[in-house]
């Protein structure tokens, strides 16, 4: 039985980038960096195989990033179908350096890539992730001589998908420097600017 697998990878980018990229694109945002890793168990305890990622990162690059709808979603979508409403990016390029593989993403004009971009441009603490539909078996041993899932040979990559939940291990991004103002009195604690951003964005400020 396939389920939708979601794993979370480390996307390091720079302020430098981000700011060098929004003058070199005529304003649009492109970000590049590490989309997932092959051969390693992560953080939610699972290894893909290296043959099995590369199968699907051809896959996917023949069947969506050269037709231009490589698209992907604000926050965590929890459906094996990408929906269009929500949509904030889009994989232009991905390749493999040694077991990492490696993208870049553009940042779009639609309403989720808007709160994407002003969150990125406010120091919002961001992330990524791979979805994919397949089936896990459990291994004895992984990388670390500790017990692992390996993803099976039936998996599915359908999309990258930007998150913004701290509580997620690894996967996140810190685009320009962060001057966190924490809220008084309020429960969002981090949060809080990341709540502002968006408030601000759906009123029309």
């Amino acid at each position: 039985m396939r389920d939708l697998i979601v794993d979370y990878i480390p996307f390091d980018i720079s302020a430098t980038q981000v700011n060098e990229s929004i003058k070199e694109n005529n304003g649009k945002l492109v970000v590049k960096g590490v989309l997932q890793r092959a051969e390693a168990k992560n953080q939610n305890g699972r290894v893909y195989p290296r043959d099995i990622l590369v199968r699907e990162s051809k896959k996917y690059n023949s069947n969506f990033i050269k037709q231009k709808r490589a698209l992907g979603e604000l926050d965590h979508p929890d459906s094996s179908v990408v929906n269009l409403q929500n949509v904030s990016h889009n994989i232009t390029e991905m390749h493999f350096e040694g077991d990492n593989l490696l993208g870049t993403v553009e940042i779009l004009t639609t309403p989720s890539g808007n709160i994407l971009r002003e969150l990125f441009k406010n120091g919002i603490k961001l992330g990524i992730s791979s979805r994919g539909m397949g089936s896990v078996e459990t291994v004895s041993e992984g990388p670390d001589d500790e017990p692992a899932q390996k993803v099976g040979n039936d998996f599915e990559l359908i999309a990258f998908d930007f998150v913004s939940n701290p509580s997620t291990h690894g996967a996140f991004l810190y685009p320009v420097n962060e001057n966190v103002e924490r809220g008084q009195s309020r429960t969002c604690g981090q949060f809080c600017k990341a709540e502002d951003i968006i408030n601000k964005i759906i009123r029309g400020e």
